[in-house]
């Protein structure tokens, strides 16, 4: 007799639990409905409970006292630091002399011939007009002293950066591992770690170095890492067939397909670096930055400009330089190689005849003062667009609204928000995009805030960065689209792109509060001007590298521009749009203490305060804060290709 096997039907789950995303709402909900009761029933206040504050103002001072007694004496500063500190000092130094010893015509010589060997004379000529100018301000000897400065930064930031870039991009765990690390080393404010840094190496040049390296050598290790891992696998199966060992495949294949982003790494690092020069100078790194700094401590914008002026040359020229250097260039490598020998010998004859003549300084004759000009039109701009306009109303309504109704709604939302509740969202937000490992993380450093004990100014802070994240992205991505569709455009936008990302926070600083007034407007509107032209380079780079293949098959099929854009582009570049909203947040998050200068209030007056009064705890404890709201935002918004893939 035959046995009939029955199975028990399959219960089909409702279409909504078929989504992975309402799953692990769902959950998330179970968690909240055990957790929260709990909680509440512990610590009722809306705000962080006192009971799970930690106060590390003892421990940090007795870190700050231990540096001070022991500086002189321990052999971790006599045979480490000092040996470091003697190193930088040595390196700036040596540039510093050689530069003075050729004089101002033979580094302007010296610029104009490598600029005409990397792309050719338009280039040359402007390289040495961009010299010509920091003389005709009155700065040649400020300019280098920058320059020294930063050319032995920008060397030591690449060295680092391309080393952790290259760990992280071959290996998943060093990633993981690198990913908090780099972070903590661009989001944390320059202010925060000026005063540990200089407890150890004390005011100078090793101090401004260090400092402008822990800022400058992110962006080199992520646009590194990125590209070894955009590699095209087809080329990579290629060279492993033909049985190529790891360094070869390395060396032959994924450093090469990298090149761009290597590039735009360099030029990024570049960028940060020059962008130190003004809060180097506050701690003793002279050159250009100290003269700005000066000038804006007697509220003088014109002087302060005069100095700005050649920062911004000097990053525009070196932008210029290297990114050249790896593409236009080589349609120059044609050229003659007796014309360089000619080219050569002419910069050394240059160098050497204003040595002989003695005309080694920029004669003092040949200088233009444009300090008071610009400090009229300042002026003029205070007393025509602050307020009256017919209209449109002036700057100050328009900082007004913005404070009215965009930065008081947000800020009073998150203050309003009971803590347990903005824990759930950042978990639910994190986890959403991410794995359970991803929201644990964005929790814990949410959390991390309120054990600092700054759980309301940490609030304050977010709803400014929100605010000018929002605004820079929506701008940024825009521009970047645009520059990514017009070559003419782009070309136009790299100067404008340059003077927003090099000129120093400090110089705009005051025609912003003369325009704007002092409060939280102005703070998010210098970070927008600060944070903008790195999401727009990034952006437009991204989708320029689209596979033009993928375009022209849907040109093919009838799309038209705007489809492509939506459906080829723009999900094709997501690892750079996704970058690019990192790096938008990180920036942002990296002026939020020019906010505190100018009456942002919150966290960025914490660390400011901490500075100015050598309070190494309030400094500290305020730029951690920083640092875990930067990780939080990070992983909310920076789901990997391996997250997305495996899933909760």
């Amino acid at each position: 007799m035959a046995t009939i096997t029955t199975s028990a039907p399959r219960v089909a789950l409702p279409g909504a639990l078929k989504h992975r995303a309402v799953r692990k709402l769902l959950l998330l909900a179970l968690a909240a409905a055990i957790l929260v009761p709990l909680a509440n029933s512990r610590w009722a206040s809306g705000t962080w409970p006192q009971e799970l504050t930690v106060d590390l103002t003892k421990p940090l001072t007795g870190v700050s006292d231990w540096i001070i007694d022991n500086r002189d004496s321990h052999p971790l500063f006599l045979y480490f630091f000092g040996h470091v500190s003697n190193v930088v000092v040595l390196g700036v130094r040596a540039v510093y002399l050689t530069l003075l010893a050729v004089g101002w015509a033979g580094v302007t010589a010296i610029g104009a011939l490598v600029a005409w060997r990397v792309a050719g004379i338009r280039l040359a000529l402007g390289s040495a007009a961009a010299f010509l100018a920091c003389g005709l301000l009155g700065m040649w000897v400020p300019t280098m002293q920058t320059l020294a400065l930063m050319v032995v930064a920008v060397l030591a930031s690449v060295v680092v950066g391309a080393l952790l870039g290259l760990a992280a991009g071959l290996s998943d765990r060093a990633d993981r591992v690198l990913r908090p690390v780099l972070d903590t080393m661009q989001v944390l404010p320059a202010f925060a770690y000026l005063l540990p840094v200089v407890l150890v190496f004390g005011i100078g040049v090793p101090a401004a170095v260090l400092a402008t390296v822990v800022y400058a050598a992110p962006p080199m290790a992520r646009l590194t890492a990125l590209g070894l891992r955009c590699a095209d696998p087809e080329v990579l199966e290629a060279v492993d067939s033909l049985g190529a060992t790891a360094r070869q495949r390395l060396l032959t294949a994924r450093i090469p397909l990298a090149r761009k982003e290597l590039l735009l790494g360099l030029n990024q690092t570049i960028m940060m670096a020059l962008s130190m020069a003004v809060i180097a100078s506050v701690i003793g790194a002279g050159g250009l930055g100290d003269r700005v700094y000066q000038a804006l401590a007697s509220v003088d914008v014109g002087a302060a400009l005069a100095a700005g002026i050649p920062i911004v040359l000097l990053a525009v020229v070196l932008d210029r330089v290297t990114g050249a250097a790896g593409g236009s260039g080589d349609s120059h490598s044609g050229t003659p190689r007796t014309y360089w020998l000619y080219a050569l010998l002419g910069t050394v004859a240059v160098a050497l005849a204003g040595r002989l003549l003695g005309r080694l300084e920029w004669p003092e004759s040949w200088t233009v003062a444009i300090a008071e000009p610009v400090n009229r039109v300042v002026d003029w701009m205070t007393d025509h667009l602050y307020s009256g306009v017919p209209y449109i109303g002036g700057t100050a309504d328009w900082a007004g609204h913005f404070t009215t109704w965009v930065l008081d709604p947000v800020r009073s939302g998150l203050q309003w928000l009971p803590w347990w509740s903005v824990l759930l969202v950042v978990a639910a937000l994190a986890w959403l995009i991410g794995t359970w490992r991803t929201a644990l993380t964005a929790v814990l450093a949410m959390a991390a805030i309120g054990v600092l004990g700054v759980w309301q100014p940490s609030l304050d802070t977010l709803s400014q960065v929100l605010a000018a994240v929002a605004v820079t992205l929506v701008l940024g991505f825009a521009t970047g689209i645009g520059a990514a569709r017009s070559d003419r455009f782009e070309r136009a936008l790299r100067p404008v792109l340059d003077v927003f990302q090099t000129m120093p926070q400090f110089v705009y600083l005051i025609p912003v509060v003369a325009l704007f007034g002092v409060g939280r407007a102005p703070a998010v509107a210098a970070a927008v001007v600060y944070a903008l032209p790195a999401v727009v380079r990034i952006t437009a780079q991204g989708l320029r590298q689209v596979d033009p293949a993928a375009l022209e098959s849907a040109r093919s099929l009838g799309a038209t521009s705007g489809q492509q854009l939506r459906q080829v582009q723009l999900p094709l570049a997501r690892e750079s749009l996704l970058l690019a909203v990192n790096q938008g947040v990180v920036l942002v998050l990296a002026v939020v203490i020019i906010g505190g200068l100018v009456g942002g209030g919150a966290l960025g007056y914490d660390v400011v305060f901490g500075l100015a009064q050598g309070d190494l705890a309030t400094g500290l404890v305020a730029g951690g804060a920083i640092v875990c709201l930067g990780l939080m935002l990070d992983r909310v918004t920076q789901p990997t290709e391996r997250r997305a893939k495996k899933g909760a």
